[in-house]
């Protein structure tokens, strides 16, 4: 066998799956499009301040050359104006109110900032509420998914597994879907409105500082691309530690009817270790992109000074031009931190929405077949005829050629050795699996030809381990008919030698 046989094939990084959960923002489209539109506004006020902060320092540096040129005689005042392409009606207004465009450029510098900060907390709230409806869909999905997947499914996986599936995997793409995309789509805008205004404020400066934008965002593909996995292992690691954690609770009373919590804690410790070396692993990988990143901008920055206090020294560049560019230099490389940040939610998303779709796309293995009748009320006649079933995986028939016939009425008991089948011939009855050979039928009706919900509703099943659901004693009792008389609930509680019990508690 070569190595490369040996090497365990790279899962390939994939978003597309979590491309079907961003499309459940459609289902709240007119909350998602305001969001979007407060903030554009709110990017778009931030996007004028730079102007306004050059119109601040041009004033207040016109001002003192214009009071230092008055001191001077006449002729001189006249040329140095005509030189600076200025009229001495232009100069003479300059020099009666110098402070004129100070006072409106900190005004609008000061309305903008309340508009920024209205449309801010207008998209921080609408998309915050967009993220938790979406959320709430896509849990709800998950959950009505699980519920209808055949009990074999459920013998292959894990109930902690399927809990963090359904809880901390859905809440990351919440995350990624009512921050992360906005984030996103704000650092593009920002981004590209302060490249545009950098192009027409400088083009000689704007021109060094364009071959960083590509270096830049081949990083983050490669990062996005390599980091998808790990966080896919993260996940794998945590559904590993949630599952111990979650049968030891269920166990709690084996546990220590063993004595085995030594052995217990050494699983849990085991698994709790193996998710925080997975966790060191990814944040080893952006411990280092992130600083490489700040280093390119601070190149960039450098790069600027020096070419722009040239060109300031030369007389082509003003104090206030200076530092309109050097703000809109600032909107340039935030985004570029931003979307750090943002690739690595991104990467958590897609691959804790692959996850959870691996569960939305599972088959169904017993369904309702397209022409299934409802089975009607029974007699209870049931029949077993010639039955063959082996379990999903497994090599040899738990069943094999099985025929009897219950009749109404009559009681059967049903003895055998420890794995000999007797569990999984009551679990034929209600179709929690499908026979692999022969038919189970009830009042001569294969049960594969009667609807489940008309089938199983008519069959009453006590299971060897109990199991309680949060709510009220009657709730538990008539947990298969929630519309039962309290006379049905009352009987059944007699029958079950819990009356006199259950009436004995504060609120019985």
């Amino acid at each position: 066998m070569t190595a490369d046989a040996k090497r365990p094939k790279r899962e390939k990084p994939s978003f597309k799956n979590l491309g079907r959960a961003i499309r459940f923002l459609g289902h709240y489209r007119n909350i998602t499009i305001a969001a979007y539109v407060a903030l554009f506004l709110s990017t778009g006020a931030q996007l004028l301040v730079p102007q306004l902060v050059q119109n601040i320092l041009d004033a207040v540096t016109r001002g003192m050359m214009a009071q230092q040129l008055a001191t001077q005689p006449a002729q001189v005042q006249s040329t140095v104006v005509s030189q600076a392409g200025m009229t001495m009606e232009e100069f003479n207004s300059i020099l009666a109110n110098p402070l004129a465009p100070l006072y409106w450029s900190i005004a609008l510098i000061l309305v903008l900032a309340v508009v920024r900060g209205l449309f801010a907390f207008a998209q921080s709230y609408m998309s915050e509420k967009a993220g938790q409806s979406v959320a709430f869909d896509f849990r709800n999905e998950l959950f009505a998914k699980i519920q209808r997947l055949s009990f074999s499914y459920h013998d292959r996986n894990r109930t902690g597994q399927l809990m963090i599936r359904a809880t901390d995997d859905v809440e990351k793409v919440r995350l990624f879907i009512g921050q992360g995309l906005l984030l996103a789509v704000q650092a593009v805008v920002l981004l590209t409105g302060a490249l545009i205004m950098l192009l027409f404020t400088n083009l000689q400066l704007t021109l060094v500082i364009l071959p960083i934008l590509p270096v830049a965002m081949v990083m983050f593909m490669v990062f996005g691309g390599v980091t998808q996995p790990l966080f896919v292992k993260v996940q794998q690691k945590l559904s590993t530690l949630n599952t111990v954690l979650q049968e030891n609770l269920a166990g709690i009373k084996v546990v220590k009817a063993f004595a085995t919590e030594p052995t217990e804690q050494k699983r849990f410790d085991a698994a709790a270790d193996d998710l925080m070396n997975q966790q060191i692993t990814v944040a080893r990988i952006f411990s280092f992109l992130f600083p490489v990143i700040f280093l390119i901008a601070q190149l960039g920055q450098a790069a600027v000074l020096y070419f722009g206090g040239n060109q300031i020294i030369a007389g082509t560049l003003t104090i206030g031009e200076w530092q309109k560019f050097s703000l809109y230099l600032v909107y340039v490389f935030f985004p570029l931190g931003q979307l750090g940040f943002i690739i690595s939610q991104m990467s958590q998303a897609a691959a804790s929405a692959n996850r959870v779709y691996e569960i939305i796309d599972a088959d169904i293995e017993v369904r309702d077949r397209a022409d299934a009748q409802p089975l009607g009320q029974i007699e209870g006649r049931v029949s077993f005829d010639a039955v063959h079933f082996r379990y999903v995986g497994a090599e040899k028939e738990v069943l094999s050629g099985v025929s009897f016939v219950v009749e109404p009425g009559e009681t059967v008991a049903i003895l055998g050795l420890t794995g000999s089948g007797k569990s999984t011939v009551i679990n034929l009855i209600p179709r929690f699996y499908d026979v692999t050979g022969g038919a189970v039928r009830i009042d001569g009706r294969d049960i594969r030809d009667v609807t489940l919900d008309s089938l199983r509703t008519q069959i009453g099943i006590v299971h060897q381990d109990p199991i309680l659901f949060s709510g009220s004693i009657r709730d538990n009792i008539a947990f298969g008919r929630p519309d039962a008389p309290d006379a049905e609930v009352e009987s059944a509680a007699r029958a079950a030698q819990a009356h006199d019990f259950i009436a004995a508690l504060p609120e019985g």
